[in-house]
Formats: C-alpha cells, sequence, structure tokens
C-alpha cells in the first residue's frame, strides 16, 4: 500500500493520475495522509475509477454537486465512478489517515456487457443520483461492510493468491453495497448535463493555467454564456471560476515547490500567479507559510 500527500492529473483526460494502476489488474491501494496535503485537502476531482474507502483516523469532509458528507474515524463508502468530488480533514491537528481501495469495475465483472456487469455493476454506477454510498457505524448492515473492508486491507501482495483473495473481497463488498444502494436505486434521478460542462470549463483550465484566462474563453469551452459559466461553477463545485483558477494554479506551484529547484519567480511566472510578491502573498493564505518555507518543508521530509 502505497503513502500519498498529494494529487495529480493525468495529461490527455485530466482526470486524477493513478500511479501504478495497471491494465492487466486494474486496481491500487492508498493511504493518503491528508495532514501532510498542503492545506489538508484533496482539491476537484474526478476518476473513471471506483473509490472504496476506509477513515483508519480523523474525520474528511467529501463535496459532491450533490452536497456535504462528514466521515469520522470508523466511517467509510464508496464514491461512484466519474463523480466530481472533493476531500478536506476536519481537524487542523488531529492525525488523518484514509485507506482507499481504487478499481476498475472490470476486475470484478470482466468484459462490459457480461452478465455481472449488467445485473450488478451496471446499477449503480450507471444511476446519476448515486454520487457516494457511505457506511456509518451504529448501523447493522453498514458495521458489517465497514469491517470487511477494513480487514480487506490486510492482503498482502506477497502471499499466495493475494489478486483473486482480493477479487473475492472485493466483490463481496459490491454485493452487500448494491443491497445497501437499493433505496438509492429506486429514487429517480436524471444525468445532470452540468457535470460535463464543468468537466470540459475545468480540462480548459488544466490546459491554459499558464496564460490569462478571461470569463468569456473560459465559458466558451462549453459552449456557454458568462452568466452560465458562473452558475455551473457555483452549483458544481460551490465556487467562482476564478476561485477554481487561482487554486489549481496554487496546486501547481505547490507541485513545483515540491519537485524542483527552480526560483519562486520563475514558480511564480509559470503556474499564473504573475509577480512574486502577489504571489507571496496567495500562497501564504493558501499554505499558510512562505513559497521558500513550503519547499524546504517538503524536500527535507521523508514522505
Amino acid at each position: 500500500m502505497k503513502n500519498i500527500h498529494s494529487i495529480e492529473f493525468y495529461t490527455g483526460s485530466k482526470e486524477e493520475l493513478l500511479p501504478d494502476f495497471k491494465n492487466d489488474f486494474p486496481y491500487i491501494a492508498s493511504r493518503a495522509e491528508l495532514d501532510k496535503y498542503a492545506g489538508r485537502y484533496v482539491p476537484w476531482h474526478w476518476h473513471k475509477t471506483v473509490e472504496l474507502f476506509y477513515m483508519e483516523s480523523g474525520s474528511l469532509a467529501y463535496d459532491t454537486p450533490g452536497g456535504k458528507l462528514l466521515f469520522p474515524a470508523g466511517s467509510g463508502g464508496m464514491v461512484n465512478s466519474n463523480v466530481l468530488h472533493m476531500t478536506k480533514a476536519i481537524s487542523q491537528r488531529e492525525k488523518n489517515i484514509q485507506l482507499l481501495h481504487i478499481f476498475d469495475v472490470s476486475l470484478l465483472a470482466g468484459e462490459q456487457g457480461s452478465r455481472i456487469w449488467q445485473k450488478y455493476i451496471a446499477p449503480v454506477i450507471t444511476a446519476p443520483q448515486i454520487e457516494i454510498i457511505p457506511f456509518f457505524p451504529g448501523n447493522a448492515a453498514d458495521e458489517k461492510i465497514l469491517k470487511l473492508i477494513a480487514t480487506s486491507f490486510r492482503l498482502s501482495g506477497d502471499e499466495f493468491g493475494y489478486e483473486m483473495k482480493l477479487r473475492e473481497t472485493l466483490s463481496e463488498i459490491w454485493l452487500m453495497l448494491f443491497e445497501r444502494s437499493c433505496s438509492m436505486r429506486e429514487k429517480k434521478g436524471e444525468y445532470n448535463k452540468n457535470n460535463d460542462k464543468i468537466k470540459l470549463m475545468m480540462i480548459y483550465i488544466h490546459e491554459h493555467y499558464r496564460e490569462k484566462i478571461s470569463i468569456p474563453e473560459l465559458a466558451a469551452s462549453a459552449y456557454l454564456s458568462e452568466r452560465e459559466c458562473y452558475r455551473v461553477f457555483h452549483d458544481c463545485l460551490h465556487m467562482t471560476p476564478v476561485d477554481y483558477i487561482k487554486s489549481y494554479r496554487l496546486q501547481v506551484a505547490c507541485q513545483m515547490l515540491a519537485g524542483g529547484q527552480e526560483s519562486v519567480t520563475t514558480v511564480s511566472h509559470d503556474c499564473g500567479l504573475g509577480s512574486s510578491s502577489y504571489f507571496g502573498k496567495v500562497f501564504r493564505e493558501y499554505a499558510h507559510c512562505s513559497p521558500t518555507e513550503y519547499r524546504r518543508k517538503w524536500q527535507n521530509s521523508d514522505r
């Protein structure tokens, strides 16, 4: 299981980049240490893969276009395929550890269109009303799922039959969450076209963050008016397009500072934030330290 402290985006689709994800076994296990992320949060992102998680310690807030859910230690959940989401640690002091199974549903169903796919997978991942399925202690059915998720992380990749044992365990968990999602699936839900629009605009920002981005240009990338652009950002990400552009540039700056030796002035210009004085001001507001202090902290750490 790999410890992770930051997020990267895949160059082609601008989805989350998943290191070590292989087509011959589309699965990775991660141990996310949220207290080591810049700002103690994971920014807005999406991925085709399903995310099954367990909170080992700390408390986490999940935001989706549909709202917010809080997950204390001992709880868990499933984030559905292609759902926009962000997470943030609730406390600034306590250790925050999240264990994650991230996998393509083909691991369980085989080829798309198989009987397993049609009966047990598609009804969940194609339900637009299902963004997150939460599991909380205190509910007998949920506790059974949580126990199985927690123990599944003890499987070792070195033991004989690991891949088959893991797939068997994930299949058992999926059957339980399939039953758990029955009431959610019964509620009618229509696909929100804003999800496609916001992703188009996010991709445009990810491709042009080094340049000056005007709101009319951003809106045009998703065939929207300026007014609709602001509405879609508010409805989906609960922030303005200007705020998202700035936050993405700061995320890029953090990656550059942590992984390179470029001067602060070079970083500020390369991430689209202009002068080093302005960059220093907004970076301190974002990371609660100067760019130089941030670089020293991350390059001297043993993460």
